[in-house]
């Protein structure tokens, strides 16, 4: 039987098969720390913690789907797939696709959803997202 990830790879499809490279998994896992941390600055802009918010949850989710052996070819699906890589329900992924459609907003149209709720249930999401992520095992 075929695991949904493998279902969703292959020509024409949003994910490829690729190695695991701890280096790289590392390295996001980093990146997501240090950006989750600067997001909870509240001097800063509320758009720039968004961004970093939004690239934490985004570094720790692709570190997620890097360690299951697959590479997206479009932001969002690692959100998606959040159910397959770190058991984590639609309770999670739909506030992360939420602002991943906010994000885009804002990057290619100059539309401004953002407020503190959406920043606040961003970073809850995101900081379930890494304690999800730190309990897996560790990487053969």
């Amino acid at each position: 039987m075929t695991s949904p990830l493998e279902n969703l790879s292959g020509p024409g499809k949003p994910l490829t098969r690729e190695t695991p490279d701890a280096r790289e998994i590392d390295g996001l896992r980093h990146s997501g720390l240090v950006r989750l941390r600067d997001a909870g600055h509240a001097e800063l802009s509320l758009e720039g913690r968004f961004d970093l918010a939004y690239n934490a949850a985004h570094a720790f989710c692709l570190a997620a789907l890097r360690r299951r052996g697959y590479r997206s070819t479009h932001r969002y699906i690692v959100f998606q797939v959040l159910p397959h890589t770190l058991q984590l329900g639609p309770e999670i992924w739909r506030v992360l696709a939420k602002c991943h459609d906010v994000r885009n907003s804002v990057e290619y149209g100059g539309i401004n959803d953002l407020n503190e709720r959406l920043l606040d249930d961003l970073i809850a999401a995101t900081e379930k997202v890494l304690k999800a992520f730190d309990g897996l095992p560790p990487l053969k």
